[in-house]
C-alpha cells in the first residue's frame, strides 16, 4: 500500500509537472526576452549615457546569465538624437513589430514623455535611468514606468541643501529650453523660496548652444548670489567656461544642477573643483561601487555616469522580477518591481514607489581640488548621503493619478 500511494504521489507530480510546463513556456512572449535600451548616441548627452548605457546594459545581461526563465535575453540600441518624435517612433517599432518588452535610459525628458504614452497604450515597460523631469512621476506617471536614478526634485534638493550654508539668498537660473530646463528650473525656485530666498531672474537657450555669453551676461547683471544651472553636458560645460572668463566666480557661485563624473572630466579639476551638487552615484564611494565600476572601465576606459551605473542596477531589477513573477507581462512585472527590495553596488534599501518613483540614497558631493586628487578619476568628496525619502518628492506632493486616483 505504501509503495502504491508513493507511486501515485509521483505520477501526480509528473502530471503537474507536464502540465504546468507548456504554460510556463507560454508567459515569456516570442520565447524572448527583449531589452531596448534608447539613448542618445551621437549627441550633446551621449558621453554620460550613450554606448555606456548600452555597456552596462550588456554587463547586467551577461552577469545574469543570459536567460531568465529559460528564455534568451537580447539586446538591442536606439537612438532618440533628442527628439520626441523620433524616440516615439522608434519604440512603436520595438513594440509593435519587433516585440521588445521593456525600454530603459532616455536621457531626454520630452523623449520620455512621448514615449511614456506608448509603455502605457501597450502594456510594456519603460524604466528611465536617463530621464529628469520630476513629471515621470507626477503627470506623466505610468503603471509600467520607473524612474530609476535622479529627477529635478532631488537634484534641486540637493543644490539647495549644498548652498545653505553659503548664506545664497538670491537666486538666476540658466537654463535649457525643453522639458527638463522647465522642470529643473520650477524645482530650484521652490526650494530656493522655502528657505527663505527668491529666484530674480532666469534665462533658457536652446539645447547645444553654440554661445553662452549672453545668458551668463544676464545672469551676472543680476546680482544673484548664486547662479543655478538647469543644464546638462556639454551646455553645463560651456556655461561654466564662459562664466569662468568672464570673471563670473568672483563675486556669484555657479551651481551646476545635474552634473555627471564626465562633465568633471572635460572641464578638468582647475575649472571645476570645489562645486557642490546632488549624484544618484560616485564610482569610488564603496569597495562595491568600485569593484563594479573597475569592470566598466575594462570596457569602456572611463567610469560610469550615475545613468550608466544606474542602467545596470535597473536591468538587473528588471531581470530578477521577470524571474520572481514568472511572466514578462508589463503589468505583473511592475507589480512585481515595486514589491522587491533593491540592494546592489548602486542602492542599498532601495524601493519602487506606486508612482513609479525608485527611492534610494542622493548624494551631496563637492569636486575635490587639483592637489586632492590622489588618482585618475578621484574627483569627487561625498560630503553628505541624503536619505531617499528626503531626497524625493513625497507622495503627499505627487500629481500621479496612481497615487491620487484622480484621471
Amino acid at each position: 500500500m505504501i509503495q502504491r500511494n508513493l507511486w501515485l504521489a509521483s505520477l501526480c507530480a509528473l502530471g503537474g509537472v507536464l502540465s504546468i510546463s507548456p504554460a510556463n513556456a507560454q508567459k515569456v512572449s516570442d520565447d524572448k526576452v527583449r531589452i531596448g535600451v534608447l539613448s542618445d548616441l551621437s549627441g550633446l548627452y551621449a558621453d554620460t549615457a550613450g554606448k555606456g548605457s548600452v555597456e552596462a546594459a550588456r554587463m547586467a545581461i551577461e552577469d545574469f546569465g543570459g536567460k531568465v526563465l529559460g528564455k534568451p535575453i537580447e539586446l538591442v540600441a536606439g537612438d532618440h538624437q533628442n527628439k520626441a518624435d523620433v524616440g516615439a517612433s522608434q519604440v512603436r517599432i520595438w513594440y509593435d513589430r519587433d516585440g521588445v518588452d521593456a525600454v530603459f535610459d532616455v536621457n531626454n525628458s520630452s523623449v520620455a514623455v512621448a514615449v511614456g504614452n506608448l509603455a502605457r497604450e501597450r502594456n510594456k515597460m519603460l524604466i528611465l535611468t536617463g530621464t529628469a523631469s520630476v513629471a515621470m512621476t507626477n503627470e506623466n506617471c505610468g503603471p509600467t514606468s520607473v524612474h530609476y536614478v535622479y529627477d529635478t526634485y532631488a537634484l534641486a534638493s540637493g543644490a539647495a541643501q549644498g548652498m545653505s550654508g553659503r548664506g545664497a539668498k538670491s537666486w538666476y537660473v540658466i537654463g535649457t529650453d525643453y522639458a527638463f530646463g522647465k522642470a529643473m528650473a520650477a524645482n530650484i525656485t521652490e526650494f530656493a523660496t522655502a528657505s527663505g530666498g527668491k529666484v530674480v531672474g532666469s534665462a533658457f537657450h536652446p539645447l547645444n548652444a553654440s554661445d553662452f555669453s549672453s545668458f551668463v551676461l544676464q545672469a551676472q547683471a543680476s546680482k544673484a548670489d548664486a547662479i543655478a544651472l538647469a543644464n546638462a553636458t556639454s551646455d553645463t560645460v560651456n556655461t561654466i567656461k564662459t562664466a569662468r572668463q568672464f570673471g563670473v566666480m568672483k563675486s556669484q557661485a555657479i551651481v551646476p544642477l545635474l552634473m555627471f563624473i564626465n562633465d568633471v572630466h572635460a572641464l578638468g579639476l582647475q575649472e571645476a573643483q570645489d562645486m557642490t551638487f546632488a549624484s544618484g552615484f560616485y564610482w569610488d564611494r564603496t569597495p562595491e561601487t568600485r569593484a563594479w565600476s573597475r569592470r566598466y572601465f575594462e570596457r569602456m576606459k572611463k567610469m560610469p555616469s550615475m545613468i550608466q551605473a544606474g542602467t545596470y542596477s535597473a536591468v538587473t531589477s528588471y531581470l530578477k522580477a521577470i524571474q520572481a513573477a514568472g511572466t514578462d507581462d508589463g503589468a505583473t512585472v511592475s507589480a512585481k518591481m515595486k514589491e522587491l527590495p533593491i540592494n546592489d553596488f548602486f542602492a542599498k534599501g532601495g524601493r519602487i514607489r506606486a508612482d513609479g518613483r525608485m527611492v534610494h540614497d542622493m548624494y551631496l558631493v563637492q569636486v575635490k581640488k587639483p592637489a586632492e586628487s590622489q588618482y585618475p578619476w578621484d574627483y569627487y568628496k561625498v560630503m553628505a548621503t541624503i536619505p531617499g525619502d528626503k531626497a524625493f518628492q513625497p507622495l503627499s506632493k505627487s500629481k500621479c493619478a496612481l497615487v491620487t486616483g484622480k484621471s
